[in-house]
């Protein structure tokens, strides 16, 4: 490993030669400093570059005069990137999370690997910090083809226990010494409120094994946990936020249960700078590869495996969208939704649960008659996904065509609610429709009203 003090001296044409491939870490281990170089450099050109959701201060690097020299692959969508991706200048990598490392390995091969690390330990050890996901992968895959490792080591990242990196694997490092991004944790409305009480009411037990993300959902589900007085918790995420420090700080999340007595998650994200001080050399969690946390035999492995998340909409049929606004107007990302779904489903106990508000802060409605055409979806009709809105959880297992649509359209807003209740009824397509919605509680839905009368 050569250290070196200017970022100059390893990100340059000279290293990064045309027809490289890049891969490059993200979320809140993007490397900025390497980035932001690599976007001002005009000689480096006719490169490709994978990523998982940037952040921090490389918006320059989607710019029109970097995408003509950078061609951007990205796997999940973010803030920096959106527009690039939706006008052309990027495209869209189609990848489960759980598939990110076999398709480094196998099929996207990178020649160079931009990471950000913490350390060294005692051992010449660096930790991936708060993201792992397909970094590993990457650095297996390069070095096994003679290619560059490229780091840099922030005394601001936390050395998070697990997945590491040996200063022998390492080409060049560079120190530096910035924050973090952080994602701020917004207070949950009342309508989130209502959405995590039925979740925990309903589906979280003691000894439940949880996954959730960021958001006013997982903030006022880790509250009705507390509330509900649910222990003995297991954390088993791609994702570990705030919501989730606050259920180990508190004892109720400890994993007694579970194989390893830690959290384990492949991305962490703090609301603040303080959560990711928290994070250092703590060994109640610890990082995994995204090929480990999001495969559906580990995930289905844990027991009253419950997986939370959200979704942009929801059809009569029961198909689920996450990533995408219409066919070529990209969000997010697959991510690991699929993997979770899925796996939680297999899980002895397990449930899996797509948690949404029935309208966006806007009022467009969220649970429609049709998804829109040539849509993205991460789970189909056939599977049995749990749906909560404000209004109540709908729970398809078991049911017919008909019975999810009438089921599904409980969840949605009054006005919208009758409107797609009467195209159900007026419908030639479903069977007995008219007869079904004779009953005063339809199959599988559970009221909010009901649940808290």
């Amino acid at each position: 490993m050569k250290k070196v003090k200017k970022v100059e001296e390893i990100i340059n044409s000279r290293l990064i030669k045309p027809g490289s491939i890049i891969y490059t870490a993200g979320n809140a281990a993007t490397p900025q400093v390497l980035l932001k170089q690599l976007a001002s450099d005009s000689y480096i050109r006719e490169v490709e570059m994978l990523s998982i959701l940037l952040l921090g201060d490389i918006a320059d690097l989607f710019s029109e005069e970097a995408c003509k020299r950078i061609t951007h692959r990205i796997i999940f969508n973010g803030e920096h990137s959106r527009e690039a991706m939706n006008t052309g200048r990027a495209t869209y990598q189609l990848m489960h999370l759980s598939d990110v490392p076999r398709q480094l390995k196998h099929n996207i091969k990178p020649d160079i690997v931009l990471l950000q690390l913490s350390g060294p330990d005692n051992g010449g050890n660096y930790s991936f910090g708060t993201t792992v996901e397909g970094a590993k992968a990457a650095v297996d895959s390069a070095r096994a083809r003679g290619g560059l490792i490229i780091a840099e080591c922030n005394a601001k990242m936390p050395f998070v226990l697990g997945t590491t990196l040996h200063s022998s694997e390492i080409d060049y490092l560079l120190d530096v010494d910035y924050e973090l991004p952080v994602s701020p944790v917004h207070e949950p409305d009342e309508r989130a409120n209502k959405i995590g009480r039925l979740i925990a009411e309903l589906f979280i037990k003691d000894g439940s094994t949880l996954q959730y993300g960021i958001g006013e959902v997982p903030e006022a589900v880790t509250t009705a946990i507390i509330n509900k007085g649910v222990k003995d918790l297991g954390i088993y995420t791609e994702l570990f936020s705030n919501a989730m420090l606050t259920l180990v700080d508190k004892g109720i999340a400890n994993n007694r249960f579970l194989r390893n007595n830690f959290a384990i998650s492949t991305i962490f994200l703090s609301g603040d700078s303080e959560g990711y001080q928290w994070l250092h050399f703590n060994s109640s969690i610890q990082s995994r590869p995204s090929d480990q946390t999001n495969n559906v035999m580990y995930i289905s492995a844990q027991p009253k495996m419950t997986a939370i998340n959200s979704a942009m909409g929801v059809d009569l049929h029961g198909n689920i969208w996450a990533d995408s606004l219409d066919a070529r107007k990209i969000y997010s990302g697959i991510g690991g939704q699929a993997d979770f779904l899925r796996g939680s489903y297999l899980s002895e106990g397990g449930v899996p649960i797509i948690a949404m508000k029935s309208t966006t802060d806007t009022g467009f409605h969220k649970i429609m008659n049709k998804c829109p055409e040539g849509i993205t979806t991460t789970a189909i009709a056939a599977d049995p996904i749990v749906i909560v809105t404000e209004h109540g959880a709908f729970n398809p297992r078991g049911l017919n065509i008909s019975e999810h649509a009438i089921g599904i359209a409980h969840l949605a807003a009054p006005e919208q609610r009758n409107n797609l209740l009467k195209t159900i009824y007026e419908s030639k397509a479903f069977h007995k429709p008219r007869q079904a919605l004779k009953d005063v509680s339809p199959k599988g839905f559970m009221a909010y009203n009901k649940v808290f009368n």
